[in-house]
């Protein structure tokens, strides 16, 4: 019997608990939300569904209700608009979270903890600062998204199923995020040898352009943002396959938000690498042999985050 608590019932949140309750990973679902009139209406429109999903219980509550949480989901905070980066969000949603923060460890001391809400690599590092959990258990989901978004272009681009695709994007959740071409390949052909190797009718596919799709995936978001006024489909989908990994028997190695404890020679702030994620929280990494290049990218990010960090009251 597995419970999820979800702070936040805007776009992302009730969108992450309607696809929970369609995947059927939990049995208990509460919506919290200052706006509790609003995480009614949206935990009763996914409660009328439930005759035709898995058994599930889904109310709006309160922190108090969030005893015994197996997980519980950030994504309350101000949404970030049109033109508008992650990192103008910092002061006002690390703010929000401050003020969380003591609220619901007081009544969930021992779930796993997922940070979604912008920008998420400081909200990650700021929870780890100011709560008493093991670090392991404070999980921001960085670049997941990027990571899916990455891997749905190649797969359209080589017309390959997705789960054949192996890639990831590192580092912050933002601009100065990164893809580390050396890990990337199609079913373990290197990427820069599959135009050699994938035909589609009869012809190779003509190598990519490697920078086109990195600036693809870094614009992505905004792109979305631009056109319909939020992201919250594809966001959702990455993060209950963070709960699924959490929930699951068997450890799972995924681009999440951590604390960064001397790896690669970077210390002292959340960004995203290869974490290996079970019941026990982010438990470990997985030190993936970037090349020079890719690790200077990633000590990139870590400064970016770290000059942002050094100008917030956290």
């Amino acid at each position: 019997m597995n419970k999820i608590t979800i702070i936040g019932t805007g776009n992302v949140g009730s969108t992450i608990a309607y696809t929970i309750a369609l995947t059927g990973i939990a049995s208990e679902i509460i919506m919290i939300d200052v706006n509790h009139e609003r995480a009614l209406g949206e935990a009763l429109d996914i409660r009328q569904g439930t005759p035709f999903l898995s058994s599930c219980s889904i109310y709006a509550g309160s922190y108090r209700d969030a005893v015994d949480s197996n997980i519980v989901i950030f994504t309350c905070g101000v949404a970030r608009k049109p033109g508008q980066t992650r990192l103008d969000l910092a002061q006002i949603n690390v703010n929000i979270l401050k003020s969380i923060i003591p609220q619901i460890t007081k009544y969930a001391p021992k779930a796993n903890y997922i940070i979604v809400s912008n920008p998420v690599d400081v909200l990650t590092y700021t929870f780890c600062k100011l709560s008493d959990l093991p670090n392991r258990r404070i999980i921001g989901s960085g670049t997941i998204l990027d990571t899916s978004r990455l891997r749905a272009r190649l797969s359209e681009y080589y017309s390959i199923n997705q789960k054949n695709v192996h890639a990831y994007v590192m580092g912050e959740h933002g601009d100065s995020a990164f893809i580390p071409w050396s890990l990337a390949n199609i079913s373990n052909v290197p990427i820069h040898e599959c135009h050699k190797s994938i035909a589609i009718g009869g012809e190779l596919v003509p190598e990519p352009n490697y920078a086109e799709i990195e600036d693809y995936v870094r614009k992505s978001g905004a792109r979305v943002i631009e056109r319909k006024g939020a992201t919250f489909f594809a966001v959702s989908a990455s993060v209950v396959h963070l709960c699924r990994c959490l929930l699951g028997g068997t450890d799972t190695i995924t681009t999440v938000s951590t604390m960064m404890n001397g790896e690669y020679g970077i210390e002292d702030v959340c960004l995203s690498v290869l974490n290996v994620i079970g019941t026990a929280g982010a438990h470990s990494k997985m030190l993936a042999p970037l090349n020079d290049d890719e690790i200077a990218k990633l000590h990139n990010s870590a400064a970016v985050l770290k000059e942002t960090i050094s100008a917030l009251e956290i």
